[in-house]
């Protein structure tokens, strides 16, 4: 076998294509389930509101990393697949005449 003929192989890093999660949880998700809590908890200060801001924290936090375990780009691919139509017409063409 020649020099030429030998696969080169490359090394990639799982820090360069690893999802980026927080606490489990997809980032955005978690960080704007904090700010919600966060806000009902200050804008109330009282006990009530800081007991149910930390149950909806922990309920968010718990089905966030549920959502990561099946796809942690799942959010992502949700908001991508908005932007489809439900139908494409078949030979269809930029070109095509309406």
């Amino acid at each position: 076998m020649s020099e030429q003929a030998k696969l080169r192989k490359v090394v990639l890093h799982r820090a360069l294509h690893r999802p980026n999660l927080l606490m489990g949880g997809e980032r955005e998700l978690v960080l704007a389930t904090i700010v919600i809590a966060g806000g009902l908890i200050i804008s109330a200060l009282n006990l009530p509101a800081l007991v149910i801001g930390i149950a909806i924290w922990t309920a968010a936090l718990v089905l966030l990393r549920t959502m990561a375990k099946a796809d942690p780009y799942l959010s992502t691919v949700y908001r991508r697949s908005l932007r489809y139509t439900t139908y494409y017409p078949a030979r269809s063409t930029p070109f095509r005449q309406e």
